[in-house]
């Protein structure tokens, strides 16, 4: 009987080590099935969930509820079981380098509890090569087990999209890997417990983790071209929401839109492929590009604001200003790697007063990643408003809502995305 077999058998465990936005709903599935121990470190976010809260609060406390399931911060409770799924973060430094140190981390614990048999999954999102050439040898250093002739290994990157209820874990095509025929037998039936669209299985781990950072690669130099194309267009007089909406009228246009590109993914996944091509003697250069571009769109959007702000005569240094979403992405509590910090940081250094709100963000958390006041709610009026990211709050927003906010008719609106254009007639208004 093989590890799969006796999962479906509630002989053995699966354990999910790392219970964000990612562990967390992927443990939650597999324990309709089978028997799950969830694990993190932060025993904080344990207790919650032990409450059946989700401290990303993007599942429902009902998900919770009839599921096999247990939670702990005890890294000994993870010998239960043979099958280890590893879904903890892949950030960058400040120098805009791979950091392993929450993967390596990971490793070094599940290599503790590693027996004989065992098999490991990472779903992190890394270069190719990483779970091969930076994983396996601390698995095998810490548990003093031999790869592969001990336990085995796979990979399957994690497709998780925080806010959208479309795209869903069990709805999106899983890709699955292993070092051989058998495991990735294995762990492809494993994931098709709960993998409702299918999984498709990678022909190495390499070619699964390539095929994850490709993924958000694309879709970052895409937006990177819309975004340079809405600096020119501003230069021109166009609007860019108004050309991309011409363009799109062909049927093979690609409909990607300007915007801020933060977050824990495609702000990030590039600089791993660019790290790990630059091994090879090869320095990607569109990539680079498309990096630059979306690094800055923080400070132009900044300025921009200050240039209208000098333009309707108004004081830049007593200026106020009510900036609405600071979140990576709309309707997310998420604010890792936002870009919106750019647009603060930016308008601060020219000496502008900034209020930010969000109704999804943690003030306290915001505070502590980026030493930033989050406010709870606008104060008084201010010469211009941000919508810097559009939560499903800020959609029926009317020119009266807003004008609220401002001082008087010389009032600005930047609107970002461009979600508001046609609905501001009377105030200035501006988007990418």
């Amino acid at each position: 009987m093989n590890t799969y077999e006796k999962l479906l058998q509630h002989q053995t465990k699966l354990s999910v080590i790392g219970l964000g936005y990612v562990g967390l709903p992927i443990a939650l599935e597999f324990a309709k099935h089978i028997n799950v121990i969830g694990f993190d470190i932060k025993e904080e976010r344990v207790e919650l969930m032990k409450k059946g809260l989700d401290p990303s609060k993007e599942i429902n406390s009902l998900e919770f509820e009839n599921r096999s399931i247990e939670f702990t911060a005890d890294i000994e409770k993870l010998r239960e079981a043979t099958f280890h799924i590893i879904a903890v973060p892949t950030p960058i430094d400040e120098h805009n380098l791979p950091d392993l140190t929450p993967l390596v981390k990971a490793s070094e614990s599940v290599g503790k509890i590693l027996k004989k048999g065992d098999i490991v999954v990472y779903e992190s999102t890394v270069y190719p090569g990483a779970t091969e050439e930076d994983c396996i040898p601390v698995l095998e250093k810490v548990s003093g087990l031999k790869y592969p002739e001990d336990f085995c290994v796979g990979y399957s990157p994690e497709r998780i999209n925080p806010g959208d209820k479309v795209h869903t874990l069990t709805n999106t095509v899983k890709i699955v890997s292993g070092d051989s025929p058998e495991s990735l037998d294995i762990i492809a039936k494993t994931y098709e417990l709960v993998i409702k669209a299918g999984v498709h299985r990678a022909p190495s781990i390499k070619v699964a983790e390539a095929a994850k950072i490709i993924e958000n690669t694309q879709r970052d130099i895409n937006i990177a071209l819309m975004n340079e194309l809405s600096i020119i267009f501003n230069r021109m007089g166009i609007n860019t929401f108004d050309v991309l909406e011409a363009a799109g009228t062909k049927w093979n246009f690609l409909k990607f839109y300007p915007g801020l590109v933060g977050g824990h993914c495609i702000g990030v996944d590039p600089y791993y492929l660019v790290y790990k091509a630059q091994e090879f003697r090869y320095h990607p250069q569109i990539i680079r590009s498309g990096r630059f571009v979306n690094d800055t769109m923080g400070f132009y959007i900044a300025k921009q604001l200050v240039k209208k702000l000098i333009a309707t005569g108004t004081n830049v240094l007593d200026s106020r200003v009510l900036l609405k979403g600071v979140t990576f992405k709309e309707n997310v509590s998420d604010i890792r790697n936002s870009k919106v910090v750019d647009v603060i940081k930016e308008l601060n250094s020219y000496g502008v007063n900034v209020d930010a709100i969000d109704p999804y963000a943690d003030p306290a958390e915001f505070e502590e990643e980026y030493k930033l006041e989050l406010k709870t709610e606008a104060t008084g009026k201010y010469d211009a408003v941000i919508i810097a990211v559009m939560h499903d709050d800020y959609l029926n927003y009317t020119e009266d809502d807003l004008k609220k906010h401002l001082k008087n008719e010389k009032g600005i609106i930047i609107d970002v995305k461009g979600y508001l254009k046609g609905k501001i007639n009377n105030l200035t208004y501006w988007s990418l």
